[in-house]
C-alpha cells in the first residue's frame, strides 16, 4: 500500500477513537437489590421538656443558633429539700402599698377599686416563722402524674370531657382539681400539700425575695395574665397553660419552677384574712374555716398575684382551669 494511503487510514483511526472517549465506557454497576437513595438526615429529636432549656427569645419562644447547636438542661430532681430556719412571713404595710402600685400599672389599673387594694391587706401582718427541714416538689403535679394514681383507683378523674380537653396533656399542671383530689393525690404519693408557710417559703426564700426569681419582676420569668377585660396575655410564650419547667428563668435559687404563674397552687391551710400575730414554728394554719388558701398566682393572673406573698382563697370543692397544686414531704 502506498504511503499515502497509509496516511490516511491512520488519520480516520484516530478521528474515530477520539469521538467514542466517554461512549464505550462501562454503565455503572446496578445497585443491590435492598439498596435506598441516600436520604438527608434529619435532626435528632429533643426529649420531652429539653426545649425549655434552649435560651428564650422576647416572644418565649426556644432560639436556635445557625449552627444547630442545642445545649440541653437537666430537668433536675423531683422534689427540693428546704432546709430548716427561720423567715419573715408576710408583708409590711410599705410592702402592700408596692403590691397597689402594681396592681395600677395594669392594664385595667383602674379597676383596682377599693375592693381589690384591701385584697392585698390579707397579707398581715409580718411576722417570724420557724420551719423545720421539708421537702417539696420541683414542679406542680402533671396530668401525666396525676393519671397514675387515677389508674391506682384512688384519684377522681378531673372532668377534662366537660369542655377541658385542650387541657389534658401528660405535661401540663394537673387542673380542675378539688383541694381534695390535691390532697388526696400527695397522700397516695407518700406525702401532703405543703402549709402555706413552707409555701412561702420555697418562694421567698430566707432573705424574702418579692418573686421566686428575686426583687425585680420580669414578665418571660412566668406564665401569667393580666388585670384586665380580657385576661390572657401571651407575651410570655403561652395563653393558657404551660408544661412545668418551660420557664427555666423563673426557678427559685433553690431550684424549684413555677411558684409564679402558671397555676395557682392548692395548699394544706385553711384561710384566714390575717395572720396571727407572734412568732410561730411550723404553723399549720387555722383548725376550721370554709375556705382553703392558694397560691402563686396563674396564667389570668397579673404581677401582683405573682409575689410569693400574695394569698388567695376559693372554696375546697371549686375547681378551676388554672388551678393545680404541688405535694410536700416531711424531711
Amino acid at each position: 500500500m502506498r504511503p499515502a494511503a497509509l496516511f490516511v487510514l491512520a488519520t480516520l483511526a484516530s478521528i474515530f477513537a477520539v469521538s467514542m472517549v466517554g461512549v464505550a465506557a462501562p454503565a455503572p454497576a446496578p445497585p443491590p437489590p435492598h439498596h435506598h437513595p441516600t436520604r438527608a438526615r434529619r435532626a435528632p429529636r429533643l426529649p420531652a421538656g429539653a426545649e425549655a432549656a434552649l435560651p428564650a427569645s422576647a416572644g418565649g419562644q426556644g432560639a436556635r443558633s445557625p449552627a444547630s447547636v442545642v445545649a440541653l438542661r437537666a430537668p433536675g430532681p423531683p422534689a427540693i429539700l428546704v432546709r430548716a430556719g427561720s423567715f419573715t412571713m408576710g408583708s409590711s404595710e410599705v410592702e402592700i402599698a408596692h403590691a397597689v402600685t402594681l396592681c395600677k400599672l395594669e392594664p385595667g389599673g383602674d379597676l383596682c377599686v377599693d375592693e381589690t387594694e384591701a385584697s392585698f391587706a390579707n397579707e398581715l401582718v409580718p411576722h417570724e416563722v420557724y420551719l423545720s427541714d421539708f421537702w417539696i416538689d420541683r414542679t406542680e403535679v402533671t396530668v401525666a402524674s396525676y393519671r397514675r394514681c387515677v389508674s391506682a383507683g384512688l384519684c377522681t378523674e378531673p372532668p377534662y370531657a366537660s369542655g377541658g380537653q385542650r387541657f389534658d396533656r401528660p405535661e401540663y399542671p394537673v387542673v380542675l382539681v378539688s383541694w381534695s383530689d390535691a390532697q388526696r393525690y400527695c397522700a397516695w404519693a407518700g406525702g401532703r400539700l405543703p402549709t402555706e408557710a413552707e409555701w412561702e417559703r420555697a418562694a421567698r426564700g430566707a432573705a424574702g425575695r418579692r418573686y421566686p426569681w428575686g426583687h425585680v419582676y420580669n414578665p418571660f420569668h412566668a406564665n401569667h395574665g393580666r388585670l384586665s377585660f380580657d385576661e390572657l396575655d401571651d407575651g410570655d410564650g403561652f395563653l393558657e397553660l404551660a408544661p412545668v419547667g418551660s420557664l427555666v428563668a423563673g426557678r427559685t435559687p433553690d431550684g424549684i419552677d413555677d411558684l409564679a404563674g402558671n397555676v395557682e397552687e392548692w395548699v394544706a391551710d385553711y384561710y384566714h384574712p390575717e395572720y396571727p400575730s407572734g412568732s410561730a414554728k411550723d404553723p399549720r394554719g387555722p383548725d376550721m374555716g370554709e375556705e382553703r388558701v392558694l397560691r402563686g398566682g396563674s396564667y389570668i393572673l397579673g404581677r401582683p398575684w405573682l409575689r410569693g406573698a400574695a394569698r388567695g382563697h376559693d372554696l375546697p370543692t371549686s375547681r378551676r382551669a388554672w388551678r393545680g397544686f404541688r405535694c410536700a414531704r416531711d424531711a
